[in-house]
């Protein structure tokens, strides 16, 4: 029988219809026997069972035991969306495991992760070992400490079935559109694709990126920026603002060279001087979505390993003569609260280490949530004493979030921001300064994280009203506005996060499906759509923009979280979705039945096999040609030849001798035989011989993930090899090859590929969304 539970929302009172949790397996309690505690991670049973003592028995459940049927929907559309468990296969041994010992033990106590999806594996736990979920049998804790275990032991609780009843929605939501929406894509572009309710909304922000980029036009305009000196012979930088008091807008090098021209070698007035104090407050502690984005652009680790790496350092680490230690709190979290004795140890940490005047005045937060923010679970474990223990990127991971957590705790950073307004004639000039007066919690950051020194470089001389001022250089610097960056792993993590799309803990699975699915690929650390990415993205935006959109998508998850919270029920809000979902489903399959034929390309490829003229089609890797009488007629062939024979190689193949096609793979086209199947790279030569060997040529190649590089045509007996496209010329003041250098507005430059020559390019540190080229003044040429 179902479980009936009577809620009060406001003063309403409305009756639920939970699960049935009555369980197959009766248990039979014994009385002398120990406590059974049932965690997620066996690495977690063992430092618990340490820490409970002998009393207690510690297992592992090794994450979820039931879950939805494979093969089939798994939910009841018919009976309020009632979801239908069966117990997982690969976790037999498993429940008769925990059954076996539930029968030997006096009590059982539930320990999943402290998160929705824990909560519904201890309901599942508590349907397979016979125990009733509104006894006091859940525990939960934040970390993996001798006093939070001990303390979360003497608190047991119900579990807690509104936060089943959210993971249970959102779990039935997404097998509803996986199930429903991907047998449809199949028949529209290829079998073996997969549609989401969240992952598609992330694939369409890409698309929709590339989309901006493509279509955005480039802009050329022009700075001034000038040297002044005083009287004393202090130096300082000012740029061009103004020209009769309108913005000085520039678009080519003769209005640029004209301005300046107007201010090089001649006096200006100081108009104004303006001293004002800043502070940059520090960063709260990390949630997820923040380390996880870190992570990505400080440490280069992708989301998914970020994770993995949190979770070892969560569930604990070997440490000499402690054993087992959790290092860092629950990292599944949104809170950036933290308890009122860390903060206590923190300040004293700091006060010890740093002095008093680091210290911040904090106020005591009344308002307390369950979890806390990410944070290291002691201070006596310092990264510089783990550096014999941990691994290199467990470190790094633990580094960020010591440093995050203890610069949370410190106080802000004081500078002095210096304004001076100059006037030549028609043109006014601004220049600007800042001093640091106290680093703050900045002196928790990496000296590469920095901006210190750029900072101190722009201090400004003692200046007055009133003064006068010589200009010794004007330069005209040449900038093309950019269109707007490609998503990274971090920035779209934060996007997701703004726009309330899915929960920090599926963003690296996201991300992790949508490159599995090939939907995007990964250039650098940019996400780039792929041609199946846009395929499926058009058609999912054509057929279901009602459901796979930003905004309906954000809006479901502020339901899962009223779920969880009791002031929304499960029924309710699966029934409105499904409303939606089921109405665009049919009219989508009622037009694209009418549409695909219509739309589908006809190439000038004649089937030798019926005479039809081929179709254009999409498959894993690619376009391809198919005979359109298919299934009378399953003829295929290369897309290449749609451009007619020049697609056809010259290169003969090594087996049999057939001249070789060119194919498209998932990283790039190759060269296939028609005949006998065999593969073979494609070549590019440059024709540049190697500047190392000088008999090889400079030829294209791929490394075994799909990189490009340029290597000698003589390897193994050369290992000359470049990342970026070499060119015939060399450097004037190191005499290295030239090769190309592509930024990330499309922008290409020559420049010296010996990264410690004077002429290379040096690593920006600064951010934005203009390419600057630098031209030199007339007097410098």
């Amino acid at each position: 029988m179902p479980i009936t539970r009577t809620i009060t929302i406001g003063s309403k009172r409305k009756t639920r219809t939970k699960a049935p949790a009555e369980p197959s397996f009766k248990r039979k309690p014994n009385p002398k026997g120990k406590h059974l505690v049932v965690v997620e991670s066996p690495a977690k049973a063992k430092t618990i069972e340490k820490i409970l003592g002998p009393d207690y028995k510690v297992l592992a459940s090794k994450g979820h035991l039931r879950d939805l049927p494979q093969k089939t929907l798994g939910v009841d559309i018919d009976d309020n969306f009632k979801p239908e468990y069966v117990n997982s296969k690969d976790k037999e041994d498993v429940i008769k495991t925990l059954q076996k010992e539930a029968n030997h033990c006096r009590d059982i106590y539930l320990a999943t992760d402290p998160d929705r999806e824990g909560e519904a594996i201890s309901w599942h736990l508590a349907k397979l070992l016979d125990v009733n979920p509104e006894d006091n049998v859940r525990i939960a804790f934040h970390e993996i400490t001798a006093p939070a275990i001990k303390e979360a032991i003497k608190h047991p609780g119900p579990i807690d079935l509104n936060r089943v009843d959210a993971q249970q929605a959102r779990r039935v939501l997404d097998r509803l559109v996986g199930y429903k929406l991907s047998p449809w894509l199949w028949k529209q572009v290829y079998r073996g694709l997969s549609a989401g309710r969240v992952q598609s909304v992330a694939t369409r922000l890409i698309c929709e990126r590339e989309e901006e980029i493509r279509a955005f036009k480039q802009e050329e305009y022009w700075t001034i920026e000038c040297v002044y000196t005083t009287p004393e012979g202090d130096a300082f930088n000012a740029k061009l603002a103004q020209i009769s008091g309108k913005p000085a807008e520039l678009h080519n090098e003769e209005e640029a060279e004209k301005a300046a021209a107007g201010v090089r070698n001649k006096n200006a007035d100081v108009v104004s001087v303006t001293k004002t104090k800043k502070q940059r407050k520090t960063k709260p502690p990390y949630t997820t979505s923040t380390m996880q984005q870190d992570a990505v652009n400080k440490l280069n680790l992708g989301s998914k390993k970020t994770m993995l790496l949190a979770q070892e350092l969560y569930e604990g680490i070997e440490l000499p003569e402690q054993g087992h230690v959790g290092l860092i709190t629950y990292m599944r979290t949104d809170s950036t609260r933290i308890s009122d004795e860390m903060v206590k140890q923190a300040r004293e940490y700091i006060g010890r280490l740093y002095g008093d005047k680091y210290l911040v005045f904090a106020k005591s937060k009344e308002a307390q949530d369950a979890h806390e923010a990410i944070r290291p679970t002691s201070l006596a474990l310092p990264p510089a004493a783990l550096k014999g223990v941990l691994k290199r990127d467990q470190l790094r991971l633990y580094t960020l979030i010591w440093n995050r957590f203890i610069a949370s705790q410190m106080a802000p950073q004081i500078a002095q921001s210096t304004n001076v307004t100059l006037q030549c004639g028609e043109f006014t000039l601004k220049a600007s300064g800042l001093h640091i007066l106290f680093d703050g919690f900045t002196i928790m950051q990496p000296a590469k994280d920095e901006k210190k020194d750029e900072e101190e470089a722009a201090i400004i001389p003692p200046l007055k009203k009133g003064d006068s001022v010589l200009n010794v250089k004007a330069d005209g610097n040449q900038h093309f506005t950019s269109p707007p960056p490609r998503y990274t792993e971090a920035s779209l993590i934060k996007v997701l996060e703004e726009k309330g799309i899915g929960r920090p803990s599926t963003y690296a699975p996201i991300l992790d499906t949508i490159q599995k699915r090939r939907y995007v690929t990964k250039e650098g650390k940019q996400f780039v759509p792929t041609e199946i990415g846009f395929k499926v993205t058009d058609l999912l935006k054509k057929y279901f923009d009602g459901v796979i959109n930003v905004d309906f998508t954000a809006n479901l998850e502020n339901w899962l979280d009223k779920i969880a919270d009791g002031h929304a029920t499960y029924t309710k809000v699966i029934t409105d979705f499904y409303k939606v979902f089921s109405d665009e489903l049919n009219a989508a399959n009622v037009e694209s039945s009418k549409n695909k034929k219509e739309e589908a390309e006809v190439s000038d490829v004649v089937c030798e096999k019926c005479g039809a003229k081929m179709i254009v089609k999409l498959g894993r890797y690619g376009k391809y040609l198919a005979c359109p009488n298919y299934p009378d007629c399953k003829n295929i062939k290369p897309y290449s030849l749609v451009n007619g024979p020049k697609e056809v190689s010259d290169v003969h193949c090594d087996k049999c001798g057939t001249l070789m096609v060119y194919r498209m793979g998932p990283y790039g086209r190759y060269l296939k035989c028609p005949n006998c199947n065999a593969n073979k790279a494609i070549v590019i030569d440059t024709s540049i011989v190697c500047p190392k060997c000088h008999e090889g040529h400079m030829i294209q190649r791929r490394t075994k993930r799909g990189r490009t590089f340029y290597g000698c045509s003589r390897y193994p007996a050369c290992d000359m090899a470049l990342w970026n496209e070499p060119v015939d010329q060399f450097c004037k003041v190191c005499g290295s090859i030239m090769v190309k250098k592509v930024s990330r507005d499309g922008t290409e430059t020559i420049v010296c590929s010996n990264p410690e020559c004077p002429t290379a390019p040096k690593k920006s540190t600064t951010k934005g969304r203009r390419a600057t080229k630098k031209t030199a003044s007339k007097d410098e040429t």
